[in-house]
């Protein structure tokens, strides 16, 4: 019977050492968000690129929407939130990357930019505005229109990534 009362003062003493530290607050998204805060706005992510992908722009807000809702307690608004995260598309572009000995491209690589301005109305020192790049390539042997769909989901989801973890991860 000893033990178990052992057991039972054990856990209570780590609960209670928890407790008192916050270690049972710790998020695995790695986030720094300010207690105080409870809005995020995600503005429409404009594509102004020569190159325009008419998806991009929906595709790109959408996917930050989402990460911000899945990964924080914010919600997600479209104006005016305590963290606020608007920007553009301003890069959008196929380069070849590998040439053959004929002088032909084996290799393209599609990159995109997008340029994001973030303000945290709670903490002023943590505004930024910076650009986002991301890159795919390719097989020349596969035509762009086939692979386009598949690269701009890899490049964006990278891109998003970036973008939570400089606004809210602190990375």
């Amino acid at each position: 019977m000893k033990k178990g009362r052992y057991v039972l003062y054990a856990g209570f003493m780590l609960l209670t050492v928890l407790c008192c530290t916050r270690c049972w607050w710790y998020s695995f998204s790695a986030t720094t968000i300010d207690p105080a805060a409870e809005t995020i706005s995600v503005g429409y992510i404009e594509n102004r690129a020569e190159r325009i992908n008419p998806s991009l722009s929906n595709l790109m807000t959408e996917g930050l929407k989402d990460k911000y809702t899945k990964l924080t307690r914010l919600s997600v608004i479209s104006e005016e939130g305590d963290y606020a995260v608007e920007g553009e598309i301003t890069g959008y572009s196929i380069a070849p990357i590998a040439v053959t000995a004929d002088e032909v491209a084996s290799k393209n690589r599609l990159t995109v930019t997008v340029k994001i301005r973030f303000e945290n109305t709670l903490n002023p020192k943590e505004n930024f505005e910076k650009n986002f790049s991301g890159f795919e390539d390719y097989d020349s042997t596969i035509s762009f229109d086939a692979a386009e769909a598949v690269l701009v989901d890899t490049i964006l989801e990278k891109i998003v990534e970036e973008i939570f973890n400089a606004t809210l991860a602190n990375w």
